[in-house]
């Protein structure tokens, strides 16, 4: 996994709100680890900014005026594969969580994320990892609407402690050196969790498991 401590990320911010685009834009140029090379209030004007500069990074909010976040996310992903995307919700649109991870974002943010947590989201995501705000998360959790009915699914000991791993954002290799296994096994258990849990992927599988009680947040 690459070390991201001491690398600047060129970031783009996509919003239809001038006045967020420019509080973030002043907030991330006070990180070290970013450098804001754009912003764009809409899909259109996403694209036209990428056919001139690759950012690392893009924030990028779900609802936009033309096409709304989670496609133009996966026309990103689909057109750029290397930029990651970090989805920008208020409490009122988190229902599109799992649209937004199956689109190709690889992280989750309320727009009142506090500094100190952004750059913990951009240094996690940027290292390879998925980053859900921590709010998100505990509000979610508590959540009687959102909050989807407990399952009773079997897990062993061993399934537990390599998804506890997963959520600490370990790759395969780093979990079988841990705990002392094949990669090929851990492998083997992670697509078993993600299929127990009818998910579509590891990032799917972290939060129904911390949803769900599996695993604390």
């Amino acid at each position: 996994m690459p070390d991201s401590m001491d690398k600047i990320f060129k970031t783009v911010i996509v919003d239809d709100h001038k006045i967020f685009r420019t509080g973030l834009e002043y907030i991330l140029n006070n990180l070290s680890c970013i450098k804001v090379i754009g912003e764009a209030g809409n899909a259109k004007d996403l694209f036209n900014l990428l056919k001139r500069s690759r950012p690392d990074l893009i924030f990028m909010d779900i609802k936009l005026p033309d096409t709304d976040g989670i496609e133009t996310t996966k026309m990103v992903k689909e057109k750029f594969p290397d930029v990651n995307v970090i989805g920008l919700t208020m409490f009122s649109e988190i229902e599109y969580f799992n649209k937004m991870i199956e689109a190709g974002a690889s992280g989750f943010l309320l727009k009142h994320t506090q500094e100190d947590e952004l750059e913990e989201a951009i240094k996690t995501v940027m290292d390879g990892d998925y980053y859900f705000s921590k709010e998100f998360q505990a509000n979610t959790l508590q959540n009687p609407i959102l909050n989807k009915k407990k399952h009773s699914i079997s897990y062993t000991k061993r399934e537990i402690e390599i998804l506890e791993l997963i959520a600490r954002g370990m790759s395969n290799h780093e979990i079988a050196d841990q705990l002392n296994i094949s990669v090929y096994t851990v492998d083997g258990h992670r697509r078993n969790l993600i299929s127990k849990a009818g998910v579509k992927n590891s990032a799917n599988l972290i939060f129904f498991a911390i949803q769900n009680g599996i695993i604390d947040p």
